[in-house]
Parts: structure tokens; C-alpha cells; sequence
């Protein structure tokens, strides 16, 4: 089973000819279809932008390793659950264990697209929050990234299993029709954690239906199958929510600087307005 949510080449190829759709949507004056093609062109371009810091973040598996087990050991130290034990709890049964590969593949791109397209679609005036969040979180985990972290499945000797390869589910690995496809050496900190999150916390705060809280179940389940596929750490979703946090506050910041700037801009008198003198009648 490969990525269901394209490599690097392919969906940064996708964002181009999104570009342009929406550049020729907006020259026959349809700036409806415009604004949406530029809006999918953006999340692919950072979803390819994703993949490929991964590709090029390869720069000593040996201290990505070593990493990924100081990690472990810390998380041990602390107190936290062992990763290799919930993991263990479910390879017993492969059927939740192929879910989870799946799931792990192809849901934290789809469900984030679902509820990109519905706010964009149906919330119009709440679209920009989200997507400036979307846009703030991945830039920031990119950054991070380029610093390589082994994932949990490349620790065998610390109890890991790499279940995805076991089941010929693998999303990793060389070259596929002469298309390099994810890296596996970027699992500090957790994109898939951050974009559950952000997707859970978009639909709980625009929607007004009692059935939005359904929505947590997402980041629940996320956080789940990362751990039991043995693809990150909880310290690389700890890191991932500490980063959402920060775009949110970013962005409240922002909003409040703008508001006072508009409070100011309404208070000033116009240029050239001068005062009149009250008549006495």
C-alpha cells in the first residue's frame, strides 16, 4: 500500500496546475472557482513541502536513531506509558493492526481537506483562521523537522515492531516508479497530531450542531494508531500541540494588534476637518 496522499513531486505537480486553474478561473471572472482552486493549490503545496523536508532532512540515520532512543528513555524516566507496550497490547490482533496502517496513511490528509473544503464552502468568514493556523503549524513542524528523529519502529531492540512493513503497509521506503516517496526520518514533532487537533478544534468552534463533538473522536483515534503502528513518539504529539498552540496565540495576537489599529484609525479626526465653534441661539 502506498501514501494515499501523494509523494512530494505529485502533489507540489497537483498545487502548480491548481495555480493555474485558478489563475485562468480568475482571468474569466469566476472568483469563486478561483479562490478555491488557489485554496486546495496551498494545502497541497505544504503537504509537498511536508514530504520533502522529510527527503532532505537525511543527514546521519545513525544520530536519528540515537535521537529517537534519548527520546524513549527520557519519556521512560518522566513517567509516561511505554509506546512499545500499548503496541504490543494490539499486534496480537491484525485486523486492528492493518486499520491502524491505514488509517495512519490516509486520514490525517483526507479528514484536514474535509474540513478545509467545509469551512471554505459554508463558513466562508472563519476560512482564513483556519487556514492561517493550517499554514502557521506546518511551518513551524517543517522547521523542525529538518533536524532528523528516528520514528519508534526503527528501535526494534526497544520492543518496536514495524507493523506497516510486516503487512506490506509500508507508506515509506526508496523509490516507486522512479518517484521518491516520503522519508521516515522526520517524526519530531507529529504533523498527523497537529493537523487531528487543528481539524478537531476548527469544527468544534465554527459549527453550531450538537454532533460536532463527534469531531474528537479524530485526534483520539490519531493519537492512538500513531503510537500502536509504532510511527511516533507521545513526545512528537506533546511537541505538536505545544506548536498549534503557539500559531494560535500568533494568530490572537495578530487579530487584537489589528483590532486596536482599527479602534485608532476610526478615533483619529480626518485630515483637514476642523473643529466649529458651538453657536449660541
Amino acid at each position: 500500500m502506498q501514501n494515499l496522499t501523494l509523494t512530494w513531486q505529485s502533489a507540489g505537480g497537483a498545487a502548480v496546475a491548481l495555480y493555474g486553474g485558478a489563475y485562468a478561473a480568475g482571468r474569466v471572472r469566476k472568483p469563486s472557482l478561483s479562490a478555491l482552486l488557489r485554496e486546495a493549490g496551498t494545502l497541497l503545496a505544504l503537504f509537498a513541502l511536508w514530504q520533502l523536508v522529510g527527503h532532505l532532512s537525511v543527514m546521519s540515520a545513525d544520530h536519528a536513531v540515537d535521537r529517537a532512543g534519548w527520546i524513549h528513555r527520557t519519556e521512560l524516566a518522566v513517567g509516561l506509558p511505554d509506546e512499545a507496550s500499548w503496541q504490543a497490547a494490539v499486534t496480537p490482533y491484525p485486523v486492528l493492526v492493518k486499520l491502524a496502517n491505514y488509517y495512519y496513511a490516509v486520514m490525517h490528509f483526507l479528514v484536514m481537506l474535509a474540513v478545509l473544503l467545509w469551512v471554505f464552502l459554508r463558513h466562508r468568514e472563519r476560512y482564513a483562521w483556519v487556514r492561517n493556523t493550517v499554514v502557521i503549524t506546518t511551518a513551524v513542524c517543517l522547521l523542525v523537522q529538518f533536524v532528523p528523529v528516528a520514528p519508534p519502529r526503527m528501535l526494534p531492540q526497544n520492543g518496536f515492531v514495524d507493523v506497516a512493513a510486516q503487512y506490506g503497509q509500508s507508506v515509506y521506503g526508496g523509490a516507486v516508479g522512479g518517484v521518491v516517496v516520503a522519508d521516515q526520518l522526520s517524526a519530531m514533532p507529529s504533523v498527523h497530531v497537529a493537523w487531528c487537533v487543528l481539524a478537531a478544534v476548527a469544527v468544534v468552534r465554527v459549527s453550531r450542531s450538537p454532533l460536532r463533538w463527534a469531531v474528537l473522536l479524530h485526534p483520539v483515534l490519531t493519537v492512538v494508531v500513531v503510537v500502536v503502528t509504532a510511527n511516533h513518539f507521545w513526545a512528537d504529539g506533546i511537541v505538536a500541540v505545544l506548536i498549534l498552540l503557539l500559531a494560535y496565540a500568533v494568530l490572537a495576537l495578530v487579530a487584537r494588534r489589528r483590532g486596536r489599529a482599527s479602534v485608532d484609525t476610526e478615533a483619529r479626526p480626518r485630515r483637514g476637518a476642523v473643529d466649529q465653534p458651538e453657536q449660541v441661539t
